[in-house]
């Protein structure tokens, strides 16, 4: 686990370093915030311990620049700035945390131990790919295959998939679909699901593969084999 920590105060810096290096963090160090910026740009890591006051960048800047880029590498705030409003605004501007200085050791390493784990979850329970039987989906790419056959698919239809491979082999209603993919509260009284549903289902089977898409009658869909 890699930790990047922007803080131009070398005793400060030397000092947290050290410690998170006792607990098997693997540390990198930068004195200033534009440095430091461009070591979170061209490195992966798990944590950023930033402090607010730096030359050549501020803190938040630094800050700013990241979540501009979409990076959503936890940030850490170590600050002599210690007001309310101070607070405030590090969090606001995108921090996960903010600790004031001066500071206990065993705490920052407590709150770093967090963040790092709370990170780890997410990035494992959130995936863009899903696969069931010989169906694949991929949400960045924005494709499907059946087989090694990729299949072309409209918005709704793409939508419709997802959310019956998010809750594979369970029975989902036709409120639940008009809620998810066309975000209505309330039932429509249309047939568009099953319009849907039925071209979706020509896609998927249209050299002949066996079905995987289900209609459970008074109470759904699902995605499942026979």
């Amino acid at each position: 686990m890699k930790i990047l920590i922007i803080e131009d105060d070398l005793t400060t810096r030397e000092f947290v370093a050290r410690g998170l290096r006792e607990q098997g963090f693997v540390v990198d160090e930068a004195d200033d915030g534009h440095q430091g910026l461009m070591m979170a740009t061209r490195c992966e890591y798990q944590l950023i311990i930033l402090d607010r006051m730096l030359p050549q960048l501020d803190g938040l800047k630094v800050l700013g620049a990241l979540r501009a880029t979409e990076n959503h590498t936890p940030v850490l705030i170590l600050s002599a700035m210690d007001s309310v409003e101070d607070r405030v605004i590090g969090l606001t501007a995108g921090s996960d945390d903010y600790l004031t200085k001066p500071f206990a050791l065993a705490e920052l390493v407590a709150r770093a131990n967090i963040l790092v784990k709370r990170n780890q979850f997410v990035a494992a329970t959130v995936s863009s790919e899903y696969s069931y039987d010989d169906l694949r989906l991929d949400i960045k790419s924005h494709r499907v295959w059946r087989g090694s056959r990729l299949i072309n698919l409209q918005q709704k239809e793409f939508l419709l998939l997802q959310y019956l491979m998010e809750h594979v082999e369970s029975v989902v209603s036709r409120m639940s679909l008009f809620e998810s993919v066309w975000s209505y509260h309330f039932d429509p009284k249309t047939n568009v699901i099953d319009v849907h549903i039925a071209n979706l289902r020509k896609k998927l089977e249209s050299e002949g593969e066996p079905s995987l898409i289900h209609t459970v009658r008074g109470a759904g869909y699902v995605l499942r084999r026979v």
